[in-house]
């Protein structure tokens, strides 16, 4: 009998998506045939076409192709967009892809959320809230709204060049963050996709434990055996900082608002809704660092 491919991923070209269809296919052995896989350039969808996942375009800032992609769908996951160079951009093509959802008939939404959506520091939480809004407001029948906490991977973003000063400046404070990798959230969100649960609910997904930033500083100077000195700064001189160092104003401001959300304890939880989710615990940051982490930090010094 021939399959219905009525699970779809947005995004699937990016890292998290393809991590979703990893985890459909190997982890949860959905067949294929059931999965379509969209991304705007499709032609870099070619390794799951072959696999018989059916790909199709999906372009947010062209309704007709979200239209022709979402046509007999029944679930799907929104992974958000990482359109920040424009306010508000994010937001509607968030919203277009609702709409798009809604009109194709699709009956339940995943969405890649971020805790505290409503009141997060986070300088974009306004598009997530915003979007879990349109999704509450549509005629969708069910939504499954994932709350993801900051990917582990984030701490590469600025430990690099932290070690090479000798210095990490931060706003965080003694403020935790819950970090999980993003394979796990992948997990999670192939996890919603494929159950057959129909109604609506908001998870929020964090690592086991939240750490401070002297707290993952200790990680890497046990690691790399470099010197490291953790310096707590407000978030204006942290932004003053990262504009001397060449970074646009606006995007020095992004990065400033994690380290306000994690002072303000936006990033920090349990993992208790992911273990229910996934049936799993979530890998624990001190083995993804060692795994992950630790190659890229002894490799660059």
């Amino acid at each position: 009998m021939t399959q219905t491919a009525d699970l779809l991923v947005t995004g699937a070209s990016g890292h998290l998506g393809r991590a979703v269809l990893n985890h459909l296919i190997g982890t949860l052995g959905v067949p294929a045939a059931r999965i379509v896989a969209t991304s705007r350039k499709p032609e870099d969808l070619g390794e799951w076409a072959s696999r018989g996942v059916t790909v199709r375009k999906a372009d947010y800032d062209d309704p007709a192709t979200l239209s022709a992609a979402f046509s007999g769908v029944k679930r799907l996951v929104l992974i958000s967009t990482d359109a920040l160079d424009e306010p508000g951009k994010r937001l509607r093509q968030h919203k277009a892809a609702i709409e798009a959802a809604d009109k194709a008939g699709v009956q339940h939404i995943v969405y890649t959320s971020l805790p505290d959506a409503e009141t997060s520091a986070v300088s974009f939480a306004p598009d997530h809230a915003g979007t879990e809004a349109a999704i509450k407001a549509s005629a969708i029948a069910g939504h499954t709204l994932l709350r993801n906490s900051w990917y582990s991977e984030n701490v590469l973003h600025a430990l690099p060049h932290a070690l090479e000063t000798g210095k990490w400046f931060t706003a965080a404070g003694n403020g935790g963050t819950s970090y999980v990798a993003r394979d796990d959230l992948a997990l999670a969100a192939a996890t919603a996709l494929a159950a057959d649960f129909s109604g609506k609910r908001t998870l929020s997904l964090y690592g086991a434990k939240p750490w401070t930033v002297d707290e993952v500083a200790e990680l890497a100077r046990q690691a790399t055996g470099k010197p490291l000195e953790v310096v707590q700064v407000s978030v204006d001189d942290l932004v003053r900082g990262m504009t001397g160092a060449g970074l646009p104003e606006p995007v020095a401001r992004v990065f400033a608002s994690f380290d306000a959300a994690a002072a303000a304890g936006n990033l920090a939880g349990s993992d208790a809704e992911f273990r229910a989710l996934t049936g799993r615990e979530p890998q624990s940051f001190e083995e993804w660092f060692a795994r992950n982490a630790v190659p890229v930090l002894t490799q660059a010094g």
